[in-house]
Order: C-alpha cells, then sequence, then structure tokens
C-alpha cells in the first residue's frame, strides 16, 4: 500500500442475527431502560438468523469509508479458521486494504449473537483474548485513524497507539470507544482522549463516561454541558448522538451545533452509529467540513437502518448528495 486514507482499528465480529417473534420489551415510563423478555426455561421460537461477516464499529466504518470513496485499511485480529477466513474475503470484496489484519492460530474469531426484535437489538458478546499490538505501518502513515471497539486485555495496546500518534503527529485519531474502553475508564485511556482529534459516543455512554448516569441532560444547555465535559478530557471535536431526536456537536472552536435525523423509518438499527460517525470522520478526511459532514451523517446512518446489519445499506458519496437534494425543508444544522 502507498496510500491509506483511514486505518480501521478495532475487532473484527461474525455478527449472528437471530429475528425473535416470541418477545416482549418492557420500558418505564420514559420509553428508557427497556430491557428484553422472553419465557424463561422454554423452547421460544424464532423467525431466522442470518450470518454477517467482517462486522464490528472498525470494520463498519472502514466499509463506510470505501463506500465514500477512500482508502481505508484494517488492524485487527481473527481466528485462523473458517470464520476468519470468511471474515478477510468480506473485507477484500468491500475494498478494504487487509494488509494489516493477524491471524491467531489458536483462538477462534470473534463470534456475536444478536438479538433482533423489532427495530432494536441486543447482542450477546465474547472477544478472543488476543494478543495485539500496532503493526508496521513504514511509509503507510494514514491521514486517519479510527479507534473503536476492542475486547480486554487491551489497555496496554491503547497506551502503544498513542505513543505511535505522539510520533507521527501528522496522523489524526477517531475515537468511538466500545464497551470495554468506556470500563476501562477514562484515566487509564487518558492518552488517548488527549490524542482525539475527534470523539464520538451517545447521550447514554457520554453519562457513563463521566459518572453521570443519574443525572439525565436537560435541553440543549445540558446537551453542551456533557460535550464540554468530554472536550474537557481532550478531544477537540465531540459528537454524541441522541438516537431518534438526533444529534449534538462541538466544534474545535467551541461552536455547538444540533442536527436533526433524516426521516425515515427503520427496519433494524444495527450500525447506525457507526455509519453516523464514519460517514463524519470520511468527510473530515476528504477535506469537509465538520459542518458539511453533519449534514452528510445523518443520511448514511438513515440508509443502515434500512437493511438488517451494519454494512449492507452503506451509501455512496452520490447517493448521499441525492438524499441531500430532496431532503425536505426541516432537515437543517442549527447551531445552538
Amino acid at each position: 500500500m502507498n496510500e491509506i486514507d483511514i486505518l480501521a482499528i478495532g475487532d473484527i465480529v461474525v455478527d449472528d442475527f437471530i429475528r425473535l417473534k416470541d418477545a416482549e420489551a418492557f420500558c418505564d415510563i420514559d420509553q428508557e431502560n427497556c430491557k428484553l423478555c422472553v419465557r424463561f426455561g422454554d423452547k421460544v421460537p424464532f423467525e431466522f438468523h442470518k450470518v454477517v461477516y467482517a462486522v464490528g464499529n472498525s470494520p463498519n466504518a472502514a466499509v463506510g469509508a470505501a463506500r465514500l470513496g477512500l482508502k481505508p485499511a484494517r488492524s485487527a485480529t481473527i481466528g485462523n479458521y473458517e470464520n476468519g477466513e470468511a471474515c478477510l474475503k468480506s473485507l477484500e470484496r468491500d475494498g478494504v486494504a487487509r494488509d494489516f489484519v493477524e491471524r491467531d492460530a489458536t483462538l477462534p474469531t470473534n463470534y456475536h449473537y444478536v438479538l433482533w426484535y423489532g427495530p432494536e437489538r441486543t447482542i450477546l458478546v465474547n472477544h478472543s483474548a488476543y494478543e495485539r499490538h500496532m503493526p508496521v505501518l513504514g511509509e503507510n502513515r494514514p491521514k486517519w485513524i479510527y479507534l473503536s471497539s476492542l475486547g480486554v486485555n487491551t489497555e496496554n495496546f491503547h497506551h502503544e497507539i498513542a505513543k505511535w500518534l505522539g510520533e507521527n503527529s501528522d496522523t489524526k485519531l477517531a475515537f468511538q470507544p466500545g464497551t470495554f474502553q468506556m470500563k476501562l475508564g477514562t484515566e487509564h485511556l487518558k492518552d488517548i482522549y488527549a490524542r482525539s482529534e475527534i470523539f464520538f459516543c451517545n447521550v447514554e455512554e457520554a453519562q457513563r463516561i463521566l459518572g453521570l448516569e443519574n443525572k439525565a441532560p436537560e435541553g440543549d444547555v445540558g446537551h453542551k454541558e456533557l460535550m464540554d465535559k468530554l472536550a474537557a478530557l481532550g478531544p477537540k471535536i465531540v459528537v454524541m448522538t441522541d438516537g431518534i431526536k438526533g444529534a449534538y456537536a462541538r466544534s474545535a472552536d467551541g461552536k455547538y451545533f444540533f442536527m436533526p435525523i433524516y426521516p425515515h423509518t427503520p427496519v433494524e438499527r444495527t450500525g447506525a452509529g457507526d455509519a453516523y460517525a464514519s460517514t463524519i470522520v470520511s468527510c473530515l478526511a476528504m477535506g469537509k467540513s465538520l459542518e458539511e459532514a453533519l449534514l452528510w451523517a445523518p443520511i448514511n446512518s438513515m440508509s443502515v437502518t434500512q437493511f438488517v446489519a451494519a454494512q449492507e445499506g452503506l451509501l455512496s458519496a452520490e447517493k448521499i448528495q441525492e438524499y441531500l437534494a430532496k431532503a425536505p425543508e426541516d432537515y437543517k444544522l442549527k447551531e445552538i
């Protein structure tokens, strides 16, 4: 490889979608804190299942970048068996360079079960404890590193990444933390936060990261305060999604924005957040402004929710521009 726009670092997984037909979802009065329930100790029927290869936050971001015309590459470890080979073939089909994907001869490729009920999903996750290291890139220094979900035993790997970024300051970091990275805490990953050009999470994740689970943000002011606290950890730009309500952003020069969703009825929401984040990073890598990126991101996110799994609905730049041309009148970025 001679040029990499985005090097996506994070675990590759196989998602096995199981479409439930005999289940219920119970939520509190605000339709939050929902729980998926099936009959305990019984045989529970399902409609069908669908296996999807080479997915996960970072693989989804890499595929999204490729669809938008960029040159992405993947850095990850997979198992040395059938599922691993299927993941490699999937990346190749989607135009993602796999030069920095390593194989582990003893551990299986990460395999997740996705319980799909209505438009939502609950994912049963299990990450193999691979040994991970920053790849030897040589002259192939990427414009961006997109860092997202990694499993346990990766704290030292994060410090390796931060050290490499310190020695290669021309490469910018986009950080979209996964579950383990949030559990690890901001103190353990302070060097990653400090190196982040842009940071992504949703409102609930922001509360969890900041230890504010019992304090929901109130209006624009509350969302601004959350983003200010996240920015104080180091990221220059903060983007915080809020489900069907839209998304908020804080620019590097301290401006605040709100962006509504692109109107749609979701089929299945896996990967909507990944599409949002990766579209923004891809736009920035193409030289677009944050404001223009925030107009593109909801369209790609909307398209992903029209399909099962995270990658089938990812759009080309031309398709996004088509949606922009026919966007409703109220689909506008608002400075708040």
